[in-house]
């Protein structure tokens, strides 16, 4: 069976939910900008995350934060197949705070596992995708969306808001904030590890130690995530290149097929439903 992506995304909430299959290769480390629940339905959907291999087999939910790294591979010849549904961060933050009461304040939701055997939450994460992808009534959605939330709970903790984070080296964190600000330009090593006050070998371990990238790999992964946004929006890839300082188109559609195994051009579609 040949590698195939299935992805919707819907109008309200922005929640993108995908189904996918792979064989051998899926996809090279990366990371996305929103909360990941998901459930391998076929074989064994091998992937790194956190500095650990993980093995998702049929019926484990996979739980993935913003800003986690991750690649994924098939070590089996039958492949994988999976379902995911991608949830905005300030969406979910929202409604969990809506929905329960007990939710404190000035906290940030925080997943206890990567990998979880959880019937209750399989089934509710299934079904949640179902309808979302199957663009049911609204309020068939948002009970589905409710229930999986309540599943979700079990496996949530909350951790506070720390900027700076006491955690990681505070030259990480500044050449962090840099590449943020400096998202759309052309930026050397020198100029990020001078604005934050070291050279930039030492920067450079620092930074991998703390995010398990380095700088440029970074900002390449911090342009696709913008890249992302601006396409369900309806831009171009085209303009999207522009504004992110790729070269030029082709130059982001080899980034983001590497990441995404989709064509700019094909996610903005699946998103936008605007015609090329």
């Amino acid at each position: 069976m040949p590698n195939w992506i299935d992805l919707k995304q819907d109008a309200d909430t922005g929640i993108e939910s995908v189904r996918a299959h792979f064989v051998g290769h899926a996809y090279d480390p990366h990371w996305h900008d929103s909360f990941l629940v998901g459930v391998t339905e076929q074989g064994v959907q091998q992937f790194n995350c956190r500095r650990v291999r993980h093995q998702s087999t049929p019926g484990q939910v996979f739980l993935l934060e913003p800003g986690d790294l991750h690649d994924g591979d098939a070590p089996t010849r039958e492949g994988f197949t999976y379902s995911t549904l991608y949830l905005d961060s300030k969406w979910l933050e929202n409604e969990l705070h809506a929905l329960f009461e007990q939710a404190p304040a000035g906290c940030l939701p925080a997943f206890a596992d990567t990998l979880c055997a959880d019937p209750r939450l399989a089934g509710a994460t299934l079904r949640a995708f179902q309808v979302m992808h199957g663009g049911e009534l609204r309020i068939v959605r948002q009970t589905a969306m409710d229930d999986l939330l309540a599943c979700l709970t079990r496996h949530l903790h909350w951790r506070k808001r720390l900027d700076p984070d006491p955690r990681l080296p505070l030259c990480a964190q500044r050449a962090r904030d840099y590449l943020h600000a400096h998202i759309d330009q052309d930026i050397g090593l020198d100029e990020v590890a001078q604005a934050c006050g070291v050279d930039r070998f030492r920067l450079t371990r620092a930074f991998k130690a703390a995010f398990g990238l380095a700088p440029h790999a970074y900002l390449i992964q911090l342009r696709l995530a913008r890249a992302r946004r601006l396409l369900a929006r309806g831009d171009t890839p085209s303009e999207v290149a522009m504004a992110l300082g790729f070269a030029d188109q082709s130059h982001l559609g080899r980034w983001f097929r590497r990441a995404y195994r989709l064509t700019p051009a094909d996610y903005r579609r699946r998103c936008s439903k605007l015609p090329d």
